[in-house]
Order: structure tokens, then C-alpha cells, then sequence
């Protein structure tokens, strides 16, 4: 039985869930008869049921000691917003299960796999531990680290430049490559982090237009879009508070009581048209980080949370994030000039 190919195709029923599971997991399942997948499941909401507890509701047939369940995800053992995976696994007769990689929330860390075999269940993992990984490095790192992953973007001209000597904004990259970043790096993203310098000069929709995948972006709500704006200082008919994607734009800044009564106007307002005002303290002009990660990562009041951060700019944005030492991978795109 090739083992890879059914991870790989829980990865690919586990994508369905982007930007629907909150600060949560992207998971997928299969469960295969003799090399032909029989059923699929899929964590597709925040607080939902999982992808072998859904995969199984659905499959009503009589299961056979030969069938293997393949899961993205080391199946759960502890009773959260859904009953334990493990019992409705055991429940059924499933009697092999094959999972992608060790789910790293402390209550678990192989405590299902360990569960499944001392009922009998012959359990063969880790299989592609490392793409599982890679595809689950936000939940990774929130579960771990209590911060986000985060990715770094830069566009540069060949002579290193990324904005005009103004300030304002410079063309840099091709067609091609904002195709390629908005499909593998805007998309992918929980939420797209920009300062409000950035979105004083360009006024950006910071979405994820040029993204390839269109059948699974009309799925999906999209990234959040994320302001650092300490002051309040963004236009009340800027792209980000004034178009219909408005309730995806999160703003933050400094304590309601700390902004001048205009500024708590606009907080209002904005707070009104749907988009999100997270307050957060400043040590000196810089936002704390520790609860700016708390903030973001945090469900309440219907929101969800989040694992994946992409960081667009300014310098200023990308200077504070690098200093503090939490960027985990940077990317940079080459101009042809």
C-alpha cells in the first residue's frame, strides 16, 4: 500500500478548511479497501467536527479488519469542542490507522497513537512527517511557541530598492510573480500584516486576487487583513474599512482611552462598518508583542483565531518583526530593474 499517496491525498481534502478552522488544524482523512478510497473527511470548521469523526458518520457500511484509515493528524484522545477521535475510531472496527504526523497540543503528543494500540490497533506513522509538518506549521507554532508562524515578504528592485525615494510605491514585481504570491504566500496566510505607512502611500486591498486555486477561493473567507496603526491615522475611505470584505480587516491600536476624542470617533466607526478593532498597549511607538500575538491568536466574540501570519511592509513593519526575532521564513522577490 502506498502510504504517502493517501497522506498526500489527506493534505489535499485537509486544504478545504483554510481560513475556516480558527486558531485550530487543518486535517484531513481517507479511509482506503484494497487501494480505493471508500470515504473522505475533513475538519472544515472552527470548532467543528474532525476529519476521522466526520469521515465516519458519513461511512455507514460494515468496516472490514483490512480497511486503513489514513489521517493527517495524529487522531485526538482528549475531549475538547468535539468528543475524542480515538473512541469513535475503536467504536467502528477500524483496525489500521496510518497518520502523517504527532499532533504537538500537550494533551496529545502521541497520546491517541498510544491509545489505539493498546486497544489493538496496528498505528504506522509518522508518514511524510515532514510536508504534514510544513503544511501545519502555523497550529505548530501557536501551540508551541504561543505566537504565530510568520513569513516575511519583500519585493526589491535589482538595485535594492522597494519604494521611490519618496516614500511612495514602486513597481517592482512581474505578473508572474504576483500570481506566484498571491497563490503560495498571500493565500496560504491567515492574515497579511502591512503598517499604516504602507496603507497611507498605496491604499492597498491587501486580497488574494491574482491567487490561481479560484475554485477553492470562492470556498473560503480569505486572509484577514491585519493594520498596525498605533495613532488611528487610516483614511475613513480607505480599501481596507470601506470595500465589502471590511469585516476580514482587523485593525491594531492603542487603547480606546489613549486616542484623541476624533480618533475614538473613527474607532467607533470603523467598529460599526464591521471591521475588527483590537486595542493593544505600546512600549514607546511599538506595539507589544507578547499581547499582540495574545490578541490575534485569542477566539472571542466570533473570532476565531488565527496560525499563520504573512508580512507585507512597510520597512518599518518588517524591521519591528525582524528585532524581535519571530520571523520564521523570509521571502524576497527580484525585480527585473
Amino acid at each position: 500500500m502506498d502510504n504517502a499517496f493517501f497522506i498526500r491525498r489527506c493534505l489535499e481534502i485537509a486544504e478545504g478548511g483554510r481560513h475556516l478552522v480558527g486558531n485550530g488544524v487543518l486535517v484531513g482523512a481517507v479511509l482506503v479497501r484494497d487501494g480505493e478510497i471508500l470515504e473522505e473527511g475533513i475538519h472544515s470548521s472552527y470548532g467543528g467536527v474532525h476529519a476521522e469523526r466526520e469521515l465516519l458518520q458519513k461511512y455507514e457500511q460494515k468496516i472490514s479488519s483490512k480497511d486503513i484509515l489514513y489521517t493527517s493528524l495524529e487522531p485526538c484522545c482528549h475531549q475538547g469542542k468535539t468528543p475524542p477521535c480515538t473512541d469513535v475510531i475503536i467504536e467502528r472496527g477500524i483496525k489500521n490507522v496510518v497518520f502523517g504526523m504527532v499532533d504537538p497540543d500537550p494533551r496529545m503528543a502521541g497520546k491517541g497513537n498510544a491509545i489505539l494500540r493498546e486497544a489493538g490497533l496496528q498505528v504506522i506513522g509518522p508518514v511524510l512527517r515532514a510536508e504534514c509538518e510544513y503544511f501545519c506549521r502555523g497550529f505548530i507554532s501557536v501551540r508551541t511557541k504561543n505566537r504565530p508562524f510568520i513569513t516575511l515578504k519583500r519585493a526589491l528592485a535589482r538595485d535594492g530598492s522597494f519604494a521611490n525615494p519618496n516614500g511612495s510605491p514602486k513597481k517592482i514585481t512581474s505578473e508572474a510573480q504576483d500570481i506566484w504570491a498571491h497563490s503560495h504566500l498571500r493565500f496560504p496566510a491567515d492574515g497579511i500584516v502591512c503598517g499604516i505607512g504602507t496603507i497611507l502611500f498605496d491604499d492597498p486591498e491587501l486580497n488574494t486576487r491574482f491567487a490561481q486555486n479560484k475554485e477553492l477561493q470562492n470556498q473560503v473567507l480569505g486572509p484577514y487583513r491585519i493594520i498596525l496603526d498605533p495613532h488611528l491615522n487610516l483614511p475613513e475611505d480607505a480599501k481596507v474599512v470601506s470595500d465589502p470584505s471590511r469585516d476580514r480587516t482587523i485593525i491594531i491600536t492603542r487603547p480606546l482611552d489613549e486616542l484623541s476624542s476624533d480618533h475614538q470617533r473613527k474607532f467607533l466607526l470603523f467598529q460599526d462598518r464591521g471591521v475588527r478593532m483590537m486595542p493593544c498597549d505600546l512600549h514607546g511607538e511599538a506595539f507589544d508583542l507578547a499581547q499582540l500575538f495574545a490578541l490575534l491568536i485569542t477566539p472571542r466574540d466570533g473570532y476565531h483565531g488565527l496560525t499563520n501570519l504573512l508580512i507585507e511592509g512597510g520597512a518599518k513593519t518588517w524591521k519591528f518583526f525582524r528585532d524581535a526575532g519571530v520571523v520564521d521564513e523570509e521571502v524576497t522577490l527580484l525585480g527585473k530593474v
